[in-house]
């Protein structure tokens, strides 16, 4: 056991969700609901309450010194297995035992002091671990580099931004010698020169014989990190292998179920006020369609239903490539247009004149936001490929080893004169035989 970093089995988590009655109830309220519940022909709360099973009886072994994806749709357990492993929360049955001192990085906002300075949780974060004093101390300087902040270091850290929060607590964690490192998709806030460089230091973590569990959409990242990596689906393990072949199975899966999420609203995220019911892509004839050309015009359009007549919102979609790496984003506001009156029902459409994606397989995930707020996302909404190409006149097709988006450019050239050349010519000959002399 002394070669085992984490060792879990048939560990699951439950949550219940559904309406429980306030114990601050009026006495109104309690004799309304139950003249509901009587209506509806039912005697008790029980048939409001669900149980989700966020984590399912899970089994894992992880080695120690080895880097291990976990990656699955939004809600396949990922963050609640983290949380389990770092004692955020309890789990409902089995075990999760732990052979080593852990750093955690989960979500923005957990782990700091918020009234604290970015100094002060350094060495607040080091005492948690374990450590000595003088030992932070010794780690300090080497944190605050990595971090890139050093001007806010004695600024609260509840006057950071995500990125600024993101850098301290990954530097902090990463370096105050875990033996077994837990990050949770907080990569995704910092720059991508900064994404590298925490990618880097994972790597000698790894190197240096300590564990990593790394939880990310990101599969660029993760492939590039990870030699084992494990799928989440419904809180459940379904695939446990090599990086490239559980990566390849998650993205074709994504593929073929776009779409599905459209008839189960009520597993999706947001406040429900305005639901996606539906998308799709046309082409430049108004069709809908799978396959697209590159350089010809295509619109995508989302329907919806709007349940509280709100008259206002903001639509975004994001287009992902065949690795889930984002590719381009489609944001409403940033165009200043605005529907005045949404209605009931409806939908949406953005024109994307001369498709600007090279040849490959696309999926979309949607949002449609209220005051800020989401109110409904779709993660799948849709899947699609790129057949050909006539974005350049050539009708050739860019690498996709060194393009992830199409760009407008021309060339020229200006060919120099013999008359021109020729006195630099001369010029280099007479250096060298002074040289020579």
């Amino acid at each position: 056991m002394n070669e085992i970093a984490i060792n879990i089995e048939h560990l699951s988590k439950c949550y219940r969700i559904g309406n429980r009655r306030n114990r601050h109830d009026t006495l109104r309220d309690v004799v309304t609901d139950s003249l509901r519940r009587l209506w509806r022909g039912t005697g008790s709360r029980s048939g409001d309450l669900a149980h989700v099973w966020a984590v399912d009886d899970v089994s894992l072994s992880i080695p120690r010194g080895q880097i291990v994806g976990l990656v699955g749709r939004n809600g396949a357990g990922k963050s609640t297995l983290l949380k389990i492993l770092t004692r955020v929360t309890e789990p409902t049955g089995g075990t999760a035992q732990i052979y080593g001192r852990v750093g955690s990085l989960l979500e923005v906002g957990t782990g700091f002091h918020p009234e604290l300075t970015g100094r002060e949780n350094i060495f607040l974060n080091g005492a948690l671990l374990g450590m000595k004093r003088a030992e932070i101390r010794r780690k300090f300087d080497a944190i605050v580099e990595f971090s890139e902040i050093a001007r806010f270091l004695d600024t609260p850290v509840k006057r950071y931004s995500s990125g600024m929060y993101v850098r301290l607590a990954f530097a902090v964690a990463a370096h105050l010698d875990p033996e077994i490192l837990l990050i949770d998709e907080v990569l995704a806030v910092g720059d991508v020169a900064f994404q590298r460089k925490c990618i880097g230091r994972m790597n000698d973590i790894s190197q240096s014989g300590r564990t990593v569990l790394f939880v990310s959409h990101n599969m660029t990242a993760i492939q590039n990190l990870c030699t084992r990596v494990v799928l989440l689906e419904q809180g459940r393990i379904v695939l446990d292998g090599a990086a490239d072949e559980v990566v390849s199975g998650y993205l074709a899966t994504l593929e073929a179920d776009a779409g599905k999420f459209f008839a189960e609203p009520e597993l999706r995220a947001g406040t429900g006020s305005i639901r996606l019911t539906g998308a799709r892509v046309l082409d430049g004839h108004n069709d809908t369609v799978t396959s697209l050309v590159a350089g010809t015009d295509v619109v995508f359009e989302f329907d919806y239903r709007n349940h509280e007549a709100i008259r206002q919102t903001n639509f975004t979609f994001t287009i992902f490539n065949h690795l889930g790496v984002p590719v381009t984003n489609c944001d409403m506001s940033l165009t200043g247009f605005s529907v005045q009156d949404l209605g009931e029902f409806g939908s949406v459409a953005c024109r994307v004149p001369k498709l600007p994606l090279p040849v490959g397989r696309y999926r979309v995930a949607v949002a449609v936001q209220v005051n800020g707020q989401n109110a409904d996302v779709v993660s799948g909404a849709l899947a699609f490929q790129v057949a050909s190409s006539k974005f350049y006149g050539s009708g050739g097709n860019a690498n996709l080893r060194y393009c992830s988006c199409l760009v407008p450019h021309s060339w020229s050239h200006r060919p120099s004169t013999g008359s021109a050349a020729l006195p630099v010519c001369t010029r280099l000959v007479a250096r060298e035989q002074r040289g020579c002399g």
